[in-house]
């Protein structure tokens, strides 16, 4: 008899559904469990057989995949994007979780790339400074936005500098716009400051990466971008052939097409004059992608060469 079991979590910030089946299906077990990690792990070694695992990529996936790893022979993170069984018929977090152990079972489920401890400060550093960056860039427009509202011409660079900040809020009538540009203000002196703490620590994290100083080699990607790129692409290893680096980043062709062949006299020919439909694939890495396009446009439109490197 299989002692294989195949055990589906529904992970929640405070509890966790679990069901597990059987290597015939036959549903064998369903609890509740508070999201800690004794009482995850006092679970797990109450079963015994096989056991193989499967929960949706979430905000607890990279805590949850490093501790259940060393208990169980076989560990998906799944991709939700790809769980249609998840999306028919009823829903619960009991629901899910025995749908999750059948998509397992039957080897449905899209895994999604867990990496190695050796990269996860640099993630981790990488996710902090694109967020602190965003927030800077978010702030900015905000500021500029103010300015637009009361036709204030704001071209340039000039807008965010404090010495030249007097001017701009004099420019300002209004009592209460100044006061929430005031504030806008204040909010990007306090970012700034953190950005470039941040950008420090990546820097100084990327450094023990052999694959950073490779990349730097590369015309356009500075010390920035080759940190940001080992943060998100871990390891060329993950891709089994360049086309599914290409499919990562967003830059594989898609073909959608209908009505290849015809017949003619009795047998079927391929219709030479069919109409396909190409495009670049829209499930993808957003960040990759984003800066593969930089690199691409940079060194066409940088005014100084050494601009291109960041």
């Amino acid at each position: 008899m299989s002692q294989e079991k195949y055990i589906g979590m529904d992970v929640h910030q405070a509890s966790i559904s679990v069901a597990v089946m059987d290597a015939r299906g036959k549903l064998i077990m369903e609890c509740l469990l508070e999201t800690k990690a004794a009482t995850i792990l006092e679970f797990m070694q109450g079963l015994r057989g096989t056991l193989a695992l499967t929960f949706e990529e979430g905000t607890s996936a990279a805590w949850l995949h490093d501790l259940l790893k060393p208990h169980v022979s076989r560990l998906v993170v799944c991709d939700p994007r790809k769980n249609a069984l998840l999306k028919d018929g009823n829903k619960s977090d009991r629901v899910d979780a025995r749908k999750l152990a059948e998509l397992l079972r039957t080897n449905q489920v899209k895994p999604v790339y867990h990496g190695k401890h050796g990269t996860r400060a640099l993630k981790e550093l990488r996710r902090s400074y694109l967020t602190i960056t965003k927030d800077v860039t978010r702030v900015m427009n905000r500021i500029k936005a103010v300015y637009r509202s009361w036709a204030i011409p704001c071209a340039g660079t000039s807008v965010y500098t404090p010495r030249h900040r007097a001017e701009w809020l004099a420019k300002l009538v209004e009592p209460g716009v100044r006061i929430r540009a005031e504030h806008l203000y204040q909010q990007l002196d306090s970012l700034q400051p953190v950005r470039l703490e941040a950008r420090g620590e990546l820097l100084l994290e990327s450094r023990k990466h052999a694959a950073v100083k490779l990349l730097r080699q590369i015309p356009s990607i500075g010390p920035i971008r080759a940190a940001l790129l080992v943060a998100l692409l871990q390891t060329p290893h993950r891709f089994r052939t360049k086309r599914q680096l290409w499919a990562y980043s967003g830059f594989a062709v898609e073909i959608h097409d209908s009505g290849e062949y015809r017949s003619v006299r009795g047998k079927l020919q391929r219709n030479r004059e069919r109409i396909t439909v190409r495009g670049l694939n829209d499930n993808h890495n957003k960040d990759v992608k984003s800066l593969f396009k930089v690199l691409l446009y940079l060194p066409a439109h940088a005014p100084v060469p050494g601009m291109i490197f960041m």
